[in-house]
């Protein structure tokens, strides 16, 4: 049995990866995407469950206004003392010269929760997590943020005890425990006591082409007494353009029960235009960065070293012990909004579905049209992941427009600044119309103006589809479910990619969602009624 990277494709950032007896968990980044932190389990590594967010109310986390990539960044989940322990940051600004977030705790005695009202921590710096030491002690390791336009922003790695009877940190005893290498911008850590040593994984080089993980020792938790592992960095795909995956670094390791070593890391499958060199660009990641597991064996010095070589494998060996499951490694599902509660494929930006944003159940989806699609406040859309780089996506709808301030419809989204939908609004001259509309860096485009297709009277329903072809995406329409036209746009898929947005925005960490949509902003509230959601994945080359 072979583990295919990447393990949780599409965008699942950020791995932080545990044991718990036979079954193994990951939590990933959500960013300003609720519920926050994405869980999976499995018990062979290979089949990957999708379980309840634990971030699932606005008590536990409240990420109004957020701007886009803030919101929860790398979580951290272990296990000790009977219960699960989940550290994440809230971070509320990600442009500039400062960082503000808040890190929290929060537990649970099940994965599935109740998870209990977080504790808050600090704000030192992000992608903080919690060691458990074998004596008993337990420590925040954090990345460290520094404003000072004349320091480097990425402060090294400090170390602050928690008081485990108050539940609050120290902050008398924090030191920095590691600076990283001249590589620099060293974040993501994970630490580890292991065979007399203290291991600390850290990240190094930014979540880019540049990315790479790096290992350090001491025998002691003492300040700056950590060693850097010797010869290559432990993972990287700087010096592997060819390999089909890329950006690997920032994750964590687990150990099985037959003693095996696994390490579950950050990754991104780019691939370029035809016309340009795979090289320079060094390619495009619309699915976001992905989970991907390599296999860890020890050198003779004790060091952890990746099977295959620093560069990683696509195919990896299984955990010998493992109990292989039948959970599906392809991610169509079909969904008829005719249960009690949203599928867990389903995210909202920043806020909770509420009756607010409309309701769901006896087989519709209503959604309540407020602010645009390009708003930090009150949007009204349900997404998820773009998991292949080919798929079909297809939704039936009723709207019926007064204003041409109000649309709904089906999108393809990254962030407030760039994205594209098919939508039903009003034309004046018209009456009711299909529109495809583009946000480009924030540029919108209106692709059918005056040519926008006229919705026959008498037609209740209109049905949309999006086709996406790994470097572009079309949408088409149906006004009988069964005939289809496609509207003649096609749509570069780049403009929703990670490293697209990175040109002019810092926050590019979440990947191409697809989803439902009504917007509003004359204020009206008018309501869109959607029949289905329809997502299947097709040869994924």
């Amino acid at each position: 049995m072979k583990i295919q990277n990447p393990a949780l494709p599409g965008f699942n950032a950020d791995p932080s990866i545990i044991r718990v007896d036979d079954t193994y968990y990951i939590a990933n980044s959500t960013f300003e995407w609720f519920p926050g932190v994405r869980l999976h389990e499995s018990k062979d590594m290979v089949h990957w469950k999708l379980l309840p967010s634990p971030l699932s109310t606005t008590t536990l986390l409240n990420m109004k206004g957020n701007p886009a990539s803030g919101g929860i960044w790398a979580p951290d989940l272990s296990y000790a003392d009977g219960k699960f322990w989940l550290v994440f940051t809230d971070v509320k600004v990600t442009e500039g010269a400062f960082k503000d977030m808040t890190n929290y705790l929060t537990t649970a005695t099940d994965i599935t929760g109740p998870w209990s009202d977080p504790i808050k921590l600090n704000g030192v710096g992000f992608d903080a997590s919690l060691f458990h030491d074998n004596d008993g002690r337990k420590y925040l390791v954090q990345q460290t943020w520094d404003h000072r336009e004349y320091h480097h922003p990425f402060d090294g790695i400090t170390c602050t005890e928690l008081n485990t009877d108050t539940m609050k940190l120290m902050p008398k005893t924090a030191k920095t425990l590691y600076q990283g290498t001249d590589v620099k911008l060293v974040e993501g850590p994970h630490l580890y006591q292991i065979n007399g040593y203290y291991y600390l994984f850290a990240a190094q080089g930014g979540t880019v082409f540049t990315h790479q993980e790096v290992v350090a020792r001491s025998k002691t938790l003492d300040a700056n007494s950590f060693e850097t592992e010797p010869g290559d960095p432990f993972i990287t795909n700087f010096d592997t353009p060819d390999f089909y995956i890329q950006k690997q670094g920032h994750g964590a390791l687990v150990n099985t029960p037959g003693g095996e070593w696994y390490y579950a890391s950050l990754s991104a499958r780019p691939w370029n235009h035809k016309n340009e060199s795979a090289y320079d660009p060094r390619g495009w990641s619309t699915l976001g960065r992905e989970t991907s597991i390599q296999k860890v064996e020890w050198d003779d010095q004790g060091w952890p070293r990746v099977v295959g070589g620093h560069g990683g494998l696509v195919a990896v060996e299984a955990p010998k012990d493992a109990i292989e499951t039948d959970a599906p490694l392809n991610h169509s599902r079909h969904d008829e909004f005719d249960k009690p509660s949203l599928d867990y494929d389903w995210n909202t930006l920043r806020v909770p579905f509420t009756d607010h944003m409309g309701s769901f159940g006896n087989g519709e989806l209503k959604l309540v049209g407020h602010y645009s699609l390009a708003s930090n406040f009150d949007v009204s859309m349900i997404a998820s992941r773009w998991q292949a780089f080919n798929f079909d996506a297809e939704t039936k709808v009723k709207f019926d427009p007064f204003s041409y301030q109000q649309m709904a419809g089906l999108t393809n989204f990254y962030n407030d600044k760039h994205w594209s939908w098919i939508f039903i609004t009003l034309d004046e001259n018209k009456g009711r119309v299909i529109e495809v509309a583009e946000n480009n860096r924030g540029n919108y485009t209106s692709y059918l103006k005056d040519d926008a297709i006229k919705i026959p009277d008498g037609v209740e329903y209109v049905w949309f589809k999006t086709k996406v072809r790994k470097q572009t995406y079309s949408y088409e329409y149906s006004f009988d479910g069964e005939t289809w036209l496609e509207v003649p746009v096609t749509l570069d898929a780049v403009v929703l990619s990670d490293d697209y947005v990175l040109q002019t925005y810092g926050g590019f960490f979440t990947g191409a969602f697809v989803g439902l949509a009504a917007v509003d902003y004359s204020g009206y509230d008018e309501i869109a009624t959607f029949d289905y959601f329809d997502y299947k994945e097709l040869n994924d080359k």
